[in-house]
């Protein structure tokens, strides 16, 4: 089974007087980088929380919002007056140096950050667990998006490998035809120059075996069709985290699919290896979203 880096979750519970919610959003990428948006009250549990969700997620670029709302009585409010005093007196001499308005001037200051804050009380253990539920409920939300995305890539890819394969039966087929090409190029090109009583055949035909040995693609073909029975073995593993070696079998095809284009010497097969690259091409481009 695959996993999709790419998903959302989202979780909202009641905890007490609280109502936390958690938002979980991830795209691919090379490693876990997380991006964490969370309320004071949570700051004391900021490392368990990227714990929580590094071992969980393990891999991609991750945001998670969480936002705590009051739902009982209003929480008190404290009052920077030592910031507002300085916003106040250096506003007030700007308002009078430009003979500005200031009549609203003390409203336009408490909004200004830190100016007024909310005295937020500190999670108790009983809510801090509780909040630990919420979390991980919007892990499993997320894991199991990330499940079905792929499920989808799973399915594509199979597709492009199975693409590949039958391309490579088309060059399998066109393969003794290009021999004997290249056989009767030779024999002609010899024939128009030479002459066809002044060469002599068996050497002729020593030189075209050492030749067409030379350019034999058939041990290409053969790792190929490796790969590709690797690629899906590695697709039907049990490990959670599949990605990086998917791309590493990947760069294996490259390679065989590369050397058999540089020895082809033949039209149609040459048109094979650029279809066999395009099926790739889009393959890495799946594999990058994978855990």
């Amino acid at each position: 089974m695959l996993y999709s880096m790419t998903g959302y979750g989202r979780s909202e519970q009641s905890i007490g007087d609280k109502v936390l919610l958690v938002e979980l959003r991830s795209l691919n990428g090379k490693q876990f980088d997380l991006r964490l948006n969370i309320p004071a009250q949570l700051k004391p549990f900021e490392f368990d929380i990227r714990q929580m969700l590094s071992e969980s997620l393990e891999r991609g670029s991750v945001e998670c919002i969480a936002t705590i709302k009051n739902n009982g009585a209003s929480k008190p409010v404290a009052i920077n007056t030592d910031l507002l005093k300085s916003y106040y007196t250096s506003v007030k001499q700007v308002a009078e140096e430009m003979q500005a308005d200031d009549s609203q001037l003390l409203a336009a200051i408490l909004r200004l950050p830190e100016v007024v804050t909310n005295q937020s009380e500190l999670l108790n253990d009983e809510e801090w667990a509780a909040a630990q539920r919420v979390f991980q409920d919007a892990i499993t939300q997320i894991n199991t998006h990330r499940t079905e995305e792929g499920k989808v890539l799973e399915a594509d890819l199979l597709d492009r490998v199975q693409q590949i394969e039958q391309l490579q039966a088309e060059i399998a087929t066109l393969e003794p035809l290009r021999r004997e090409k290249i056989r009767e190029g030779l024999k002609k090109t010899l024939e128009e120059n030479v002459g066809k009583e002044n060469y002599d055949p068996n050497r002729l035909e020593q030189e075209l075996i050492y030749y067409i040995e030379k350019i034999d693609i058939s041990e290409e073909q053969v790792r190929l069709k490796n790969h590709c029975d690797y690629f899906r073995e590695v697709l039907k593993g049990k490990e959670r985290s599949k990605g990086k070696k998917l791309s590493f079998v990947l760069q294996e095809f490259g390679r065989e699919i590369n050397t058999t284009g540089s020895k082809a010497y033949d039209a149609t097969i040459q048109k094979c290896v650029i279809l066999m690259k395009d099926e790739l091409e889009k393959a890495k481009e799946q594999v990058l979203n994978i855990l």
